[in-house]
């Protein structure tokens, strides 16, 4: 898979979260993805689904910061998202 297309990908992936479109979502995620961040580490594709669901109330989970995100793929599929929390910008 070339650069181009897992850039895609993931702007695929952050869009159809924004918009709550799970089985987007669903559908780019491998099925033993796994989520990590400083407030829910280590979490597997249902914990993830759980703690993390697209589209609902995200906005207020998480202030206004600067994040960086490391997606990791294998084949066409993520199979590893892992978040850093920088500084606030509130």
């Amino acid at each position: 898979m070339s650069v181009d297309s897992r850039i895609s990908r993931a702007r695929e992936l952050y869009l159809a979260f924004a918009a709550g479109e799970r089985a987007t979502v669903e559908g780019l995620l491998s099925e033993d993805f796994e989520f990590s961040s400083p407030v829910d580490p280590s979490l597997d594709r249902a914990g993830y689904f759980e703690r993390c669901r697209p589209g609902a109330g995200q906005e207020q989970r998480f202030r206004r910061g600067r994040n960086t995100e490391v997606l990791t793929f294998r084949g066409e599929r993520i199979c590893r998202a892992e978040v850093y929390f920088g500084w606030d910008l509130d």
